[in-house]
């Protein structure tokens, strides 16, 4: 049963009220009707996150609405890159060279700068995809060459059904791993962006320095299963 407008705007004013002004809240609105959208948008969220290309695409000619920014935030397949980049202003999901060079190649073509955080994996996880740590830190030089790609920072996402020592645990590594990148001399990687922190853990997030963080449930309620 669709969660009522009036408590989508509830929802959404406690959450506001909650974060930190430094943190930028994405309404993650995969299976979430635009007119719950629309609710959102009216209540000052400007920062809509998807996980399929399509569905943000329908979405979009629906809405029509100025001033959002959208954030692909599911795994993106090599061959919805062009697509991707037509429709989303940042891609968090940034999780391999070969999606970073197919990136770099059509944003160059489309003379677009698409902004990204890289996708890492802080724990084995068959169910995530990103980088292990110790790829990420061989692939950084290759990154940090192409020209079209301005990468911001990291996404972390813990596994399921960890507790919430671990999931802090996981969100610590990932600030302090930022910050070792950060020291580095690159030519245009940058990294000042964490993006981590869901509807069960967002507070651990926040409180580990995330600075976006992805709530779908907490503002809109269950989704169809």
């Amino acid at each position: 049963m669709p969660t009522p407008p009036e408590l989508v705007a509830e929802r959404i004013a406690a959450v506001q009220a909650e974060i930190p002004a430094s943190t930028t809240l994405i309404a993650v609105t995969k299976q979430v009707s635009v007119d719950l959208m629309a609710v959102a948008y009216r209540m000052g969220i400007r920062d809509f996150g998807e996980s399929r290309v399509q569905e943000a695409e329908q979405k979009q000619a629906q809405l029509n609405l100025p001033g959002i920014t959208w954030h692909l935030i599911g795994h993106l397949q090599r061959n919805k890159a062009g697509k991707a980049l037509e429709h989303f202003q940042w891609i968090h999901s940034l999780d391999s060279l070969r999606l970073a060079e197919r990136l770099d190649q059509l944003a160059a073509k489309a003379q677009v700068m698409p902004r990204l955080c890289l996708q890492v994996k802080l724990r084995p996880d068959p169910n995530k995809y990103g980088w292990p740590v110790d790829e990420l830190w061989q692939d950084l030089p290759q990154l940090d060459t192409y020209k079209h790609l301005r990468i911001h920072g990291l996404m972390a996402i813990p596994p399921y059904g960890l507790g919430e020592d671990e999931m802090q645990a996981i969100f610590e590594e990932a600030h302090q791993l930022s910050d070792k990148i950060r020291q580095q001399p690159w030519s245009r990687i940058e990294m000042n962006q964490l993006s981590m922190g869901m509807s069960n853990d967002y507070s651990l997030a926040i409180a580990s320095g995330a600075t976006m963080v992805r709530l779908g449930r907490t503002l809109f309620g269950s989704r169809p299963t």
